[in-house]
């Protein structure tokens, strides 16, 4: 392991000489990756091993990767089939004491690598609790598991969150708790951290309705708002997934940019979820390109909302299944299509000419030196790019995956 990372370290200083670090005044390009279980991995209890973790923010920081996206933490009672854990808060307003000295050490970590931290707080999927456990705990009854009780049960629950003010209650005590938090480590405010690159509302929050968009851009401002009153240092940011998260209104999107506490636009991209690799048969072909062009249109409409805003936009979530990926947990088979995607994406964010307020790009996800033990996660596995909920190694990018570390080094300097 030791080696390895020293030919990481090697590789990136042949190809650039030095790293430029970013100031929390700039809004410098970068390209980052996705690291939501960071806190968890950072904690000394379940799931803990801060000696990974700092092997993992070397390997990162020698990879260029700098801006992190992180899991603040889950909610709700743990054991419940494709949810993250350990929990941090366990009930309204009670937390894991265990997670939150993980946030600590995760952010003091990052501090002593010039790295920086995109944080969320909510969720719209049922992976880390978010608006089901939130209506769960609002009386609203059990939050269906789309892996146990189906998708139709999880979407005909799910909506109710915007109409819920008692849930929505709650999720802004959890803002204002987490916000008026001080480092253990550092002795820093969280809301004076320059470790802290933004606060982001939640993982691709949406209406999940025609009939609830006016009480999602509603909820968004006054989220907003409050976010503002407790911060006036960072950046905040949304987490939308852009059309996809905003039931593919591009005028709401826009509104919900537009408001002046939200500093700058995010965007996902996700070819494959969203079957743009199928042909006119329904059949799939990962080593096709033609999605590509959906893509850039993809990325086209959200600039354009970002240049009549004059706000900068992030793709902060991308990701594409490694080759074979029927045969996981087993990660041995090669990357080649979704190393031609990023490879794509991270021209599209260096390109000033096409997409001038595309400023940064985070891949989905970091996976690093883990091994995924099953092809769905059970407890005690190792930690990786893939969430609970979803086959692991899927979308992660691994030590092993050395084509694609090198198409990184050579963008993200």
């Amino acid at each position: 392991m030791k080696l390895k990372y020293l030919f990481i370290c090697l590789l990136a200083l042949s190809l650039i000489g030095c790293t430029k670090q970013q100031h929390q005044g700039d809004f410098q390009p970068f390209v980052g990756t996705n690291f939501w279980y960071g806190a968890i991995l950072a904690s000394t209890g379940t799931g803990g091993d801060r000696d990974r973790l700092e092997r993992e923010l070397d390997t990162l920081h020698a990879l260029g990767l700098n801006n992190l996206r992180i899991l603040v933490g889950s909610d709700g009672e743990r054991g419940v089939n494709s949810k993250v854990e350990p929990t941090l808060q366990i009930a309204p307003g009670v937390y894991n004491d265990t997670i939150l000295d993980g946030l600590d050490y995760l952010l003091s970590e990052m501090q002593k690598r010039g790295m920086q931290a995109v944080l969320y707080m909510n969720n719209s999927w049922e992976w880390s609790g978010g608006y089901g456990q939130y209506l769960e705990w609002a009386g609203r009854g059990k939050a269906p598991v789309p892996n146990i009780d189906g998708w139709p049960a999880y979407m005909e629950y799910i909506p109710q969150y915007m109409q819920c003010d008692s849930a929505k209650s709650l999720f802004a005590d959890h803002v204002r708790f987490i916000l008026s938090r001080q480092n253990r480590y550092t002795g820093k405010k969280y809301t004076e951290d320059p470790t802290i690159f933004s606060w982001q509302i939640g993982n691709e929050p949406r209406a999940f309705s025609d009939e609830n968009k006016e009480a999602f851009y509603e909820w968004i401002q006054n989220v907003s708002k409050l976010f503002r009153e407790l911060d006036q240092y960072h950046r905040l940011s949304v987490g939308t997934e852009g059309l996809w998260g905003c039931e593919m209104d591009i005028d709401l999107f826009e509104r919900i940019h537009a408001l002046p506490e939200i500093d700058y636009l995010t965007i996902h991209i996700w070819p494959y979820n969203w079957g743009w690799l199928r042909d006119e048969n329904g059949e799939e072909d990962i080593q096709s390109t033609g999605y590509i062009e959906k893509v850039r249109d993809y990325i086209r409409q959200h600039e354009e909302v970002a240049e009549r805003l004059g706000k900068p936009i992030t793709l902060e979530e991308f990701g594409f299944p490694r080759d074979n990926f029927d045969n996981l947990p087993d990660i041995s088979s090669n990357t080649t299509a979704r190393d031609r995607f990023y490879e794509q994406v991270f021209r599209w964010v260096q390109s000033d000419e096409e997409f001038p307020h595309l400023r940064g790009c985070n891949f989905w996800a970091w996976g690093g030196e883990a091994k995924p033990q099953h092809r769905m996660w059970q407890a005690g596995d190792p930690y990786i790019g893939d969430p609970a909920q979803e086959p692991q190694g899927w979308n992660s990018v691994f030590l092993s995956d050395s084509t694609t570390l090198n198409i990184i080094i050579q963008h993200s300097h």
